[in-house]
């Protein structure tokens, strides 16, 4: 189907691993309410699955599908990949407001609600998942609970991805910042962890933190949550002032003081962290597969406790059911058993870096084998979701809010008390604006 020459997404059987975007270029225009469901190949059950998976995880992604095909013949299996972020989350509410658009789609847990948990989407059958061996027993309690709306299940979580401390070894070998089993030390407050970066800046000579600057939501948030700040969005905007300017003042510390750059975009965060320009980065821990490709000796541990506990900032990747306008209990049978082949299997997917909410997994020889991976899954027990609205979560509005305005605190443009106001003003735009579904 085409509309005003938009061309739809490929789907996977015919695509190459390096076409992913070329497949993704679908337009908010196409009217999928007028697409059925596809027929059933030689008798086989049709499953149709949306996910946002391009890049090293598309090709992982990918991997694992290729496996689930081998293992399911009588599944007439057909995933369709969209661009990451809002093209996604479009194309999802389209499809679902639609009716019969996809069988199951992926998207991230923080946008459950505002995705239409109850209108756009459908509760997942708990019985029938646990026919598949997966309960409440076997998942992260902490992203289980993140799954419920209004004590319903609505989501099955395939993992979790947060922003977590990478480390060059070599560069914090000759810092003397490693602890007797090679890992980085371990640090408590805030001057602390500015001995330890200062130290590895004398070792680079340049810098000794690296942190995505345009992307310092995930500082910001990790920081805040530390210091146990809320942010209430019912009404009028609630925050704790005196945390939040406690969390900026520090993003502002560090890149004022020289120990880290003040500006570091998303690909040149990484870049510079590998290039050995700073020796400790803040970033996801979806990094793993650039530095390992790069043959670099690096170590990773959760987000340093600067103001408390080590929280850091994240989200959950999960499967959700669209709301059907027809039961149809064989589609919906094969798109729980088609969740809980993925969970089961997601050892697969760890090694791109997220962890398994799958605790079978996690648990598991193989995983405790995998590094640097096990070295931060107690990270996955502390993750810290953004704050519940319907524009909140990733690739959401609060989180474009705050990149944007919070920039300019890590480059002495704006203050924190600048930067901190007009996010709330930001925020309590967004609040007083209607939820779109």
């Amino acid at each position: 189907m085409r509309t005003n020459g938009a061309r739809t997404p490929s789907q996977e059987p015919r695509i190459g691993r390096r076409s992913f975007l070329a497949g993704s270029l679908a337009t908010a225009g196409l009217g999928l309410a007028g697409c059925g469901a596809p027929a059933a190949a030689g008798g086989r059950t049709p499953l149709r699955q949306w996910n946002l998976f391009t890049g090293g995880d598309g090709a992982r992604m990918v991997e694992m599908h290729e496996a689930y095909r081998a293992e399911h013949p009588g599944i007439d299996f057909r995933p369709t990949t969209y661009l990451w972020g809002n093209p996604f989350y479009t194309k999802f509410a389209m499809g679902a407001a639609g009716g019969r658009a996809f069988d199951i789609a992926t998207l991230h847990l923080s946008r459950l609600r505002g995705m239409g948990a109850g209108t756009l989407i459908d509760p997942v059958p708990a019985d029938l998942l646990a026919e598949y061996g997966i309960t409440e027993d076997t998942v992260l309690p902490n992203v289980w609970e993140k799954c419920r709306v209004d004590g319903e299940l609505y989501a099955i979580p395939l993992d979790t991805h947060l922003v977590v401390t990478y480390f060059n070894r070599e560069i914090c070998e000759s810092a003397g910042v490693l602890d007797s089993e090679g890992g980085l030390a371990e640090t408590s407050g805030v001057e602390e962890f500015i001995d330890l970066i200062a130290a590895v800046k004398d070792a680079t000579g340049q810098y000794g933190l690296v942190m995505e600057t345009t992307g310092a939501w995930r500082q910001f948030w990790s920081l805040y949550r530390q210091l146990g700040g809320e942010m209430t969005l019912e009404g009028d905007v609630g925050m704790d002032d005196d945390k939040a300017l406690q969390s900026l003042d520090f993003l502002r510390r560090v890149c004022e003081e020289g120990l880290a750059p003040k500006a570091s975009d998303a690909p040149g965060t990484p870049a510079n962290f590998q290039n050995g320009i700073a020796g400790v980065m803040f970033g996801g821990n979806w990094e793993i597969p650039t530095f390992q490709a790069a043959g670099m000796d690096f170590g990773m541990r959760p987000f340093p406790g600067v103001f408390g506990d080590e929280l850091g900032q994240g989200d959950s990747h999960a499967f959700v059911l669209p709301r059907r306008r027809e039961p149809d209990d064989e589609a919906v049978r094969a798109a729980v058993e088609y969740a809980a082949w993925m969970l089961k299997n997601s050892l697969t997917w760890a090694g791109g870096g997220h962890t398994p909410a799958y605790l079978p997994v996690t648990q598991s020889q193989e995983y405790a084998a995998l590094e640097p991976q096990s070295d931060y899954r107690v990270a996955a027990e502390n993750v810290q979701f953004d704050p519940e609205a319907w524009f909140s979560g990733s690739a959401a509005a609060l989180q474009n809010e705050a990149n944007s305005l919070f920039s300019g605190v890590h480059n002495g443009t704006t203050t924190p008390e600048q930067a901190l106001a007009r996010f709330k003003r930001a925020a309590q735009k967004l609040l007083d604006t209607p939820a779109p579904v």
